[in-house]
């Protein structure tokens, strides 16, 4: 009899909707770890997993360059919908699941006119332990916000509330912004030069690389430093 099923999603599905994997090491040190070093590290081990579009859009930037900050992905997914009812119940929900260590991704659907973030959402965050907000999308209470010392990486500032102009789809999904699908568990790591995503599974195998590379870094300045030839430094390993 023929198979009916023409349509061989096996493989797909199981790369969209992997089940999270755990980690050899605490979250909280992980995180710690990759603070310690720099995006462009991390994203050249990725680039050598042949995992080239890792790196969320270049419009999502830190409120204060000096912002670093690294969490395990905790998805929020809303769109653009003038309905009211029900979104406070569902902020409420989504906000008292948020654990500890995580990093908070927001992907808006699109929304360019609704502030996202905000003074309350940064402190109620900051109770329960997050480390950091990727907001793809609007802020607004700037102020408030940079008081609170919360690490929050953003598109946009204005006066807009999103309600009655965006509502949550749902939270702890797989989202995705820009080239990147982000699953809930990821590592995100963002600093100055924007935020990278780094799968759950070879997060532990990224971060021993990246600190690899970070340590190879030191010498290879200090031999450009010295005045050596480009040339040279090729021929030993090293890169520009």
């Amino acid at each position: 009899m023929a198979d009916k099923n023409l349509m061989k999603l096996e493989k797909l599905i199981a790369q969209r909707e992997k089940p999270k994997a755990s980690l050899p090491i605490a979250e909280d040190a992980l995180c710690a770890r990759y603070e310690a070093l720099f995006t462009g590290a991390v994203n050249d081990v990725l680039r050598e997993f042949a995992l080239v579009d890792q790196a969320l859009p270049h419009d999502l930037m830190p409120l204060r360059d000096e912002m670093k900050a690294c969490g395990l992905a905790f998805t929020i997914k809303s769109s653009k919908n003038p309905v009211i009812t029900g979104e406070m119940e569902d902020r409420a929900r989504m906000l008292d699941d948020m654990p500890r260590d995580c990093m908070v991704v927001w992907e808006t659907g699109g929304d360019d006119e609704s502030a996202h973030w905000g003074e309350i959402m940064t402190a109620a965050s900051r109770a329960r332990g997050a480390r950091g907000a990727v907001i793809d999308g609007g802020l607004r209470d700037t102020v408030q916000v940079l008081a609170q010392g919360f690490p929050v990486w953003n598109k946009y500032r204005t006066s807009n509330g999103s309600l009655s102009r965006c509502k949550i789809e749902g939270y702890n999904v797989p989202v995705r912004i820009g080239k990147v699908i982000i699953h809930p568990g990821d590592v995100i790591f963002a600093d100055i030069d924007g935020a990278v995503v780094v799968p759950r599974e070879i997060a532990v195998q990224v971060l021993e690389r990246a600190e690899e590379i970070a340590r190879n870094e030191k010498s290879i300045r200090a031999t450009v430093e010295s005045g050596e030839k480009a040339q040279t430094v090729v021929a030993q390993g090293g890169y520009f």
